[in-house]
């Protein structure tokens, strides 16, 4: 670390001393519990209500992060932004790091059980307390800027990680990527797994529009890696690299994943690099041969960065990141085994870009029958998921626990239309519990949808 980024630091965190209202003591205004509340339910949040918190500039993040002292300044970072894949994605890059030796902030969103998910270092969460804190000492400055919940908690991971200075972070976009609270960072590296068809209302109802605004997270001189090269973006990101004066790498026109078998939580892969065998037997923490593409992306990553020296590993790490990339990276909610008798399965894919290999991977299992237990949100384009879901499957409907769930009638109508069976639950768990007393032990059982459907049973 330059002293340069040591004396930043430092006087950030004399600032945040010296901005701390007069009138606050020790003692906590409130718990962590009642914290979460006030995040939650005080503030505006996509998770919960959807359009209404989408905020249409950086204008707030901005605002606050000059009030912070700008700790998004005060560490190196890896931006990355996709329709899918940039959670998984981001999950690698970080355990391959932090395999490597460094101290490596992971901020990701949105999170499953436990708020702390979204930010984390070295596979830890922030401390509750440090949660408190910070909603504490600046509730003053959030009432004079008015930020949105995923605001803030961006907000909360750059100060984290600056305070606990971090060799590097790696940032997952939230929504889009021009406009996402995010894209404040000057980073090291951005990475732009792939474009489907998802949250059409905010970033465009073509492929074009759609990278165009992933697009926005490209910066001046700074290498950029493109996971999947689609006929539609490839011009779209190519375009704005030159304007950027950014390096652009196409990941799966250099690296090619081949998977070689599974066990039933993981995939072993062969690498080849430019068409020559590059790595053999390369195990990775999760079975998912649609995650070839993810891969790719990371190990492109990964050499782009080694190549400038911004960043080096070695092979073990390498391996030993992929191989421990649950336990590393607390990695949760993608093809995530819950039980084995009867194999049971959840999958956070969501939309058409993600449902679709995750569908065709369940084909490859062998089960008498398949069960799946369904819900989604109330925007999503179902024209565009449900033909997806295979017929010949038993389902149970379910709408997620927030304010944007979809509910479980409505759902099944829908569904009935495109020829799938099954009935509707109050709940998730009653969904899953019904699932279960029908399955029997020869039988999969598959819990997807949503991210806020897995949240539930994860």
């Amino acid at each position: 670390m330059t002293c340069f980024r040591k004396l930043a630091i430092y006087l950030s965190k004399v600032l945040v001393v010296y901005s701390k209202p007069a009138d606050m003591t020790d003692t906590p205004k409130r718990t962590y519990e009642e914290t979460l509340t006030y995040l939650f339910y005080q503030l505006p949040m996509f998770q919960r209500i959807g359009p209404a918190a989408f905020k249409k500039d950086l204008g707030n993040i901005l605002a606050l992060s000059e009030d912070l002292g700008n700790p998004h300044q005060q560490f190196r970072s890896i931006h990355l932004a996709g329709t899918n894949g940039k959670g998984s994605s981001a999950h690698m890059l970080a355990a391959v790091l932090q395999a490597a030796g460094y101290k490596v902030g992971l901020y990701t969103s949105p999170h499953y059980r436990d708020f702390r998910e979204r930010i984390k270092i070295n596979g830890e969460f922030i401390s509750e307390s440090k949660v408190v804190e910070f909603v504490d000492r600046h509730e003053e400055v959030f009432k004079k800027i008015q930020p949105s919940f995923f605001e803030i908690t961006v907000a909360m991971a750059f100060v984290h990680f600056a305070e606990e200075e971090v060799d590097v972070a790696v940032v997952e976009t939230g929504l889009g990527g021009r406009l996402d609270s995010t894209n404040i960072l000057q980073p090291e590296l951005s990475i732009i797994t792939n474009i489907s068809f998802d949250h059409q209302q905010f970033l465009g109802d073509t492929l074009e529009k759609i990278a165009g605004e992933k697009a926005g997270i490209i910066k001046e001189n700074t290498p950029v890696v493109i996971g999947e090269t689609q006929a539609q973006t490839k011009v779209v990101f190519e375009e704005k690299a030159a304007k950027c004066s950014a390096l652009i790498y196409f990941a799966d026109q250099e690296i090619q994943a081949k998977p070689l078998r599974n066990t039933i939580s993981s995939t072993c892969y062969e690498i080849h690099r430019r068409g020559k065998l590059w790595i053999e037997e390369l195990e990775v923490d999760v079975r998912a041969n649609y995650q070839s593409l993810n891969l790719q992306t990371v190990l492109q990553s990964l050499l782009v960065l080694q190549e400038a020296k911004i960043l080096t590993w070695e092979e073990a790490a390498l391996r030993k990141g992929l191989k421990e990339l649950r336990n590393l990276s607390r990695f949760i909610g993608r093809w995530q085994i819950l039980d084995r008798a009867p194999l049971t399965i959840a999958d956070s894919a969501h939309n058409e870009g993600g449902l679709k290999p995750s569908l065709e991977q369940l084909k490859a299992i062998p089960f008498a029958q398949l069960h799946i237990v369904f819900g989604t949100v109330r925007d999503k384009d179902l024209a565009k998921v449900l033909p997806l879901l295979p017929k010949s499957a038993s389902y149970y409907f379910a709408k997620a626990d927030v304010p944007r769930g979809m509910p479980a009638e409505q759902l099944k109508v829908a569904a009935q239309k495109e020829g799938l069976a099954g009935k509707a639950y109050a709940s998730v768990a009653s969904a899953l519990a019904a699932a279960k007393e029908a399955a029997a032990a020869e039988d999969v059982i598959f819990i997807g949808g949503s991210i806020f459907v897995v949240a539930e049973v994860v």
